[in-house]
């Protein structure tokens, strides 16, 4: 169990400022705070299972995939998924072909193309 010792005199216990671990150094009035590790925040993931992602626009096209011509790209052509399905998100990995064949949407990659 932490001892409760007062931080640098100021009459402030190092366990009520969440400080238990204050170790003292060999030199007067200098302490080494260590603290604990942070804790790795989990991932959201967000999945509309089962439903279609694309109820109504351009339905009557295979698979609605548009593009956009931009100057300033680095890349010639970048795929950015608009299905939520790709494992490489923002960037699309074709996560949307499985979804295509198993809810019969049409949703495809915005396609952004360098000039």
């Amino acid at each position: 169990m932490a001892s409760s010792t007062t931080a640098f005199g100021s009459g402030v216990s190092t366990t009520a400022l969440g400080l238990s671990s204050l170790k003292r150094s060999p030199t007067v009035g200098v302490a080494t705070i260590i603290f604990p590790k942070p804790r790795r925040s989990s991932a959201m993931v967000v999945r509309a299972e089962g439903q279609t992602i694309n109820p109504e626009i351009r339905k009557t096209e295979e698979k609605v995939v548009d593009s956009v011509v931009v100057t300033e790209l680095s890349k010639p052509l970048t795929a950015y998924c608009r299905c939520w399905r790709s494992g490489t998100f923002p960037l699309c990995d074709g996560g949307h072909v499985k979804h295509n064949k198993a809810t019969g949407d049409n949703v495809g990659p915005l396609l952004l193309k360098k000039q």
